[in-house]
């Protein structure tokens, strides 16, 4: 029975929910992915604002008693050459450091991000003779990554056994009454003060 880790990237998921307008069950793609062996250990990695919320404190310890090690980052203020300034947090690192000491632990690395970034850590992994499956979106995945994988899987090809019924994220198009698929969001002008 081939040993398995999860690693899980908080961000990337969290951001195919947004697009596919439907959410993941967590305990349901531990069980998913732990079905094709024995699961060493899952991880999350996630960025945490500063202080933390009662909602993002809730998740977590709901995901820790699931049976994840989370892994957090706060989210801090980074300013770009525009002078525009935005929150981030990178967990990459922790992430490649979890895959690469804890390689002797497991046969197969299933990892849900499409990030590009971990195109090399991947390469080196599967030179070790460790199995590579990564679970994306296509639209989401960077070639390099899916090309460096042994196998590639569509979140949305699994999505009855991952999704958490009854919860619905706003995604970018969402069917209207006719099924037609209509924007989340639309761009107009205000004319008038009365138009808010």
């Amino acid at each position: 029975m081939e040993r398995i880790g999860l690693f899980i990237d908080g961000a990337n998921v969290y951001a195919a929910a947004k697009r596919l307008g439907w959410n993941f069950d967590h305990r349901k793609i531990l069980d998913h992915f732990a079905a094709f062996g024995q699961l060493y250990n899952a991880f999350y990695y996630t960025a945490v604002p500063a202080p933390m919320d009662d909602k993002q404190k809730r998740f977590i310890d709901a995901l820790t008693y699931m049976g994840y090690t989370v892994r957090t980052r706060v989210l801090r203020e980074v300013t770009n050459e525009n002078g525009d300034t935005y929150r981030h947090a990178n967990l990459s690192i922790d992430l490649v450091t979890d895959l690469l000491m804890t390689g002797d632990r497991y046969d197969v690395a299933v990892l849900l991000t499409g990030d590009g970034d971990f195109e090399r850590p991947v390469e080196v992994l599967r030179a070790r003779g460790k199995r590579i499956v990564v679970a994306s979106i296509p639209e989401m995945t960077s070639y390099e990554l899916r090309n460096a994988a042994d196998q590639y899987v569509d979140l949305k090809d699994i999505r009855s056994e991952v999704e958490r019924p009854g919860y619905h994220m706003p995604s970018e198009a969402r069917p209207d009454r006719t099924g037609e698929a209509r924007p989340f969001y639309t761009l107009a002008s205000l004319g008038e003060a009365n138009d808010h």
